[in-house]
């Protein structure tokens, strides 16, 4: 156990009643640790069944962050030109309003490695990690403490969950070379094996099951283990009748994801765009 992390899980077990100077120090030092990529809020980790290891005592110091921080005045971006008749509210700290800087914005406490692209608007939360090479691309979300591997696209209107309490719960995982569609989301804990690729508007969640219909097996979340998106898996939006209830009486059906190949030299092809405007 290094001096930071003993340091930070003291004062987060102190509570309210931590020293403030102390926890707003630890808090620094960890924010530049996870900025520098020394520190990451998950890592691998071969011993795990899932490949991965939360490290809690990480999110626990972002957490003495946010109740040892004051509100100030926190001006960023560009400015604005409006209509006069259609200007914004203006108010200052006396009415106690948290307002988090907009447009493209990446907190503090964030992971970027070389070469990344993030493209307007966008936003990458505290302890996320995003991986060298990786694009970030236009309306789309890195939550808190999400892991972003290396040459991933998180296409436009992506959104990567995020998750800092409880501080035990394992974040969103997206691996190496993994594309991420359109308007998709990947949420609670879920992960994301290398290369695969998650098509537009697939919504998956850490208790979603997928169905894969190339192995003819259906991927089920346990209690202890997240949903793992296989590697190389190519997953798409599908649908399952209702086969229960007025469900049937009404023709309805459920949306579902669904693996319906595994990536090979074609769809490397189909995706070789990416390289080309990185």
């Amino acid at each position: 156990m290094n001096l930071l992390q003993s340091t930070i899980e003291a004062l987060a077990a102190q509570g309210a009643a931590a020293d403030r100077a102390k926890s707003r120090a630890a808090y620094n030092e960890l924010k530049a640790a996870l900025e520098a990529g020394t520190v990451r809020s998950a890592e691998p980790d071969a011993a795990s069944p899932t490949g991965w290891r939360v490290n809690a005592w990480v999110k626990q110091g972002i957490l003495l962050g946010f109740r040892f921080g004051d509100l100030v005045e926190m001006p960023a971006g560009l400015p604005f030109y409006d209509k006069d008749t259609q200007s914004v509210q203006q108010f200052g700290l006396d009415r106690n309003i948290r307002v988090v800087p907009g447009g493209s914005a990446i907190r503090g406490g964030a992971h970027i490695a070389k070469g990344v692209i993030c493209v307007p608007p966008m936003y990458v939360n505290i302890g996320a990690y995003v991986g060298e090479g990786s694009m970030i691309d236009s309306h789309a979300l890195v939550g808190s403490c999400a892991q972003v591997g290396a040459r991933v696209h998180v296409s436009a209107a992506a959104q990567i969950g995020g998750v800092i309490e409880p501080v035990g719960a394992l974040p969103v995982i997206i691996e190496d070379e993994v594309l991420i569609g359109g308007n998709t989301g990947i949420y609670e804990g879920a992960i994301i094996r290398a290369r695969a690729v998650i098509a537009a508007g697939t919504v998956l969640t850490g208790s979603t099951p997928v169905y894969d219909l190339v192995k003819g097996e259906i991927i089920k979340p346990t209690a202890d283990r997240p949903l793992v998106v296989p590697e190389g898996a190519v997953v798409v939006p599908g649908a399952r009748a209702v086969t229960s209830g007025k469900g049937v009486e009404w023709g309805l059906s459920l949306a579902t994801p669904v693996i319906v190949k595994y990536r090979d030299s074609r769809t490397d092809t189909r995706t070789e765009l990416e390289a080309w405007i990185r």
